[in-house]
């Protein structure tokens, strides 16, 4: 059953009990480490996106699915509602900066843009292939939308124009922008919202001038990269390829920071304000793992999911970071476990 506004009214969709389940921590010893449960998906999960802190303190968490049903939740890890509307999987999902929009790319061969509010989807655009990555300007006005997939072609449609023809970023003969699968789109939320950056299967970071649709500059990592994060409070993107980790300063003004682990990350999110430490899931186990930027090693490891974690993110204030599986749940972990926050309350 849905509403007529398009939110899915399933009352199963969600549960945020602290969960126990058999989670394991390197450094917390004696403390007891109770992810909360968020299960209505039905298919893996393979994007997870917080909000910025709203005025009141909270923040939303969109997830994308396998399912084609990217879902809606409240800093609590309540299902506030789900998206209906895709006919393919959803492989990116992000808020717009205010919350009043959700953008989804999908396997349908379409991004939407979605009303927050109502559920409706306000306008779908049009692909020739899969949409693997999504990303809206920080403007609220004008607005604009980046969408880049397995066409190799980065969009740029006007949100104020939707029915307009999008302009293609980059001058190639070819009319393609990179030489591998966009993975994903990133919009600085400084400069002014002039400057976008892609992540590409061919192994190489982009960056372009959005008001002149050109590249300005680019980084071999030397392969395939599966994942790219902006970090809240902006800054630094964290980049997965192969084995490593790589954060690189969005203005280039500082030399990359790479760091080799032991497993391949599916994608990696760095402590918004620490700094000090980043979260990763892997294809090659159901482990969710903090490692320490300074010497790459790990801090904190947890079990609770029972296929690969496919994305993990920190949430704005960095209190808490959610993971999300090939298992269909996500689950939501607390960065200091013990701690009074959200539906985690310790006796004192």
């Amino acid at each position: 059953m849905s509403y007529s506004n398009g939110y899915n009214s399933n009352s199963h969709s969600h549960s945020n009990t602290p969960a126990p389940q058999d989670s394991s921590n390197g450094n917390n010893a004696g403390v007891k480490v109770q992810p909360l449960l968020c299960s209505g998906h039905t298919r893996p999960v393979t994007h997870l996106s917080f909000s910025n802190i709203l005025d009141d303190g909270t923040y939303l968490l969109i997830s994308a699915c396998k399912d084609g049903n990217p879902m809606l939740r409240s800093w609590l890890g309540d299902w506030i509602g789900t998206f209906l509307g895709h006919k393919g999987a959803v492989w990116s999902s992000k808020i717009s900066l205010d919350t009043s929009k959700a953008v989804t790319g999908s396997a349908d061969f379409t991004a939407k843009i979605w009303d927050c509010n109502s559920g409706e989807a306000l306008h779908t655009f049009s692909h020739n292939h899969i949409v693997r990555s999504v990303a809206l300007n920080p403007q609220q006005t004008p607005q604009y939308l980046l969408t880049g997939g397995h066409e190799k072609k980065i969009r740029l449609f006007d949100l104020g124009r939707p029915d307009a023809e999008p302009l293609i970023l980059g001058s190639r003969p070819d009319g393609l922008s990179t030489d591998g699968i966009v993975r994903s789109l990133v919009w600085d939320e400084g400069s002014g919202g002039t400057m976008g950056v892609s992540a590409s299967e061919d192994g190489f970071v982009r960056w372009w001038d959005l008001r002149t649709l050109s590249q300005t500059a680019s980084l071999d990592l030397g392969e395939s990269i599966s994942s790219m994060e902006l970090a809240h409070g902006g800054g630094t993107l964290s980049v997965t390829a192969g084995k490593k980790v790589h954060f690189l300063d969005i203005l280039r003004q500082h030399p990359p920071v790479t760091v080799e682990l032991p497993h391949p990350p599916t994608s990696a999110s760095l402590h918004p304000f620490a700094r000090d430490r980043f979260v990763t899931g892997s294809t090659n186990d159901p482990w969710v793992r903090v490692y320490d930027l300074d010497s790459g090693k790990e801090k904190e490891v947890y079990k609770g999911h029972h296929g690969p974690v496919l994305c993990a993110s920190y949430s704005p204030d960095g209190e808490v970071y959610a993971s999300g599986s090939e298992d269909g749940t996500i689950r939501l972990w607390q960065t200091n476990p013990g701690k009074s926050y959200g539906l985690w309350q310790t006796q004192e």
